[in-house]
């Protein structure tokens, strides 16, 4: 088995040869040609967050009764995971290490330069190494009259059974149980198209955990959740997702880390 390639005149046209098997490329487009690969397929769920506008419904509305029923502002989210902390057995031990106060320090100033006032919300997980690093972002912005929120929903966990089953991390099946529909909980609660009340777009920061947001990222795109842990994030990486107002999702970036030197990458 071989593939030749050809360029020509800047396009690439091909031919596989799969022992006596020859054929060109227009054939690999037939479902039953060797060379074809076979995507599993799911359509698209418009009404994922079931706040989806009946068409019906909206026709016997005048524009100004419109107006309350239908969204047009774009909500953008900010998943920042938190610091390097103390690998400690108690949670409350789980504190930033001096690098991991870096990082934080070094991400406010990143979103502070992306953001600048555009900030609408912060939301800050309650454990220790996350609420430690939104507190440290925070010094960057002036929270006037911007909501600030501690919550327990974004604490970390075991969001489902991941697959391939890692050999290293191996929870307790209560956990996925408790955990997970905590977690599922959080997504819910975060991600969903913006209300029709909302006039102007919305840029939310949520300070959390690797987990929470590598299931996040799954369940946004409608991807299935237990690739969760195919994905990994360094310690204060960035995530940004944005909602349109037809629902549509987009990941505009993924666990970016490119404020923080190589020296200040970690993983832990």
């Amino acid at each position: 088995m071989f593939l030749k390639t050809l360029t020509i005149g800047g396009t690439v046209a091909c031919s596989v040869l799969l022992g006596h098997y020859n054929s060109n490329c227009k054939d690999a487009n037939k479902t039953d040609h060797p060379a074809r690969i076979q995507f599993p397929t799911r359509s698209w769920d418009s009404n994922w967050d079931c706040m989806k506008p009946d068409k019906e419904a909206l026709e016997n509305l005048t524009d100004e009764e419109k107006e309350g029923k239908i969204t047009k502002a774009v909500r953008h989210l900010y998943l920042v995971r938190h610091g390097q902390y103390e690998m400690k057995d108690d949670p409350k031990d789980k504190i930033l290490t001096e690098l991991g106060r870096e990082q934080a320090g070094i991400t406010g100033e990143r979103l502070k330069a992306l953001l600048g006032d555009k900030v609408t919300s912060f939301d800050i997980s309650t454990a220790v190494r996350a609420t430690e690093t939104g507190n440290i972002i925070l010094k960057h912005f002036d929270t006037e009259g911007v909501p600030v929120t501690y919550t327990d929903i974004l604490v970390e966990g075991a969001p489902c059974q991941p697959v391939p089953e890692p050999e290293y991390w191996k929870p307790e099946p209560w956990e996925f149980n408790q955990d997970g529909a905590r977690i599922e909980a959080a997504f819910k609660k975060y991600v969903h198209r913006a209300h029709p009340s909302q006039k102007e777009d919305s840029h939310e920061v949520i300070v959390c955990h690797g987990n929470v947001i590598r299931y996040i990222v799954c369940r946004a795109l409608q991807f299935d959740p237990e690739g969760w842990l195919r994905m990994s994030l360094a310690n204060c990486s960035v995530t940004h997702i944005t909602i349109r107002p037809n629902g549509n999702v987009g990941l505009r970036g993924l666990g970016e880390k490119g404020h923080l030197t190589p020296d200040k990458m970690t993983y832990n």
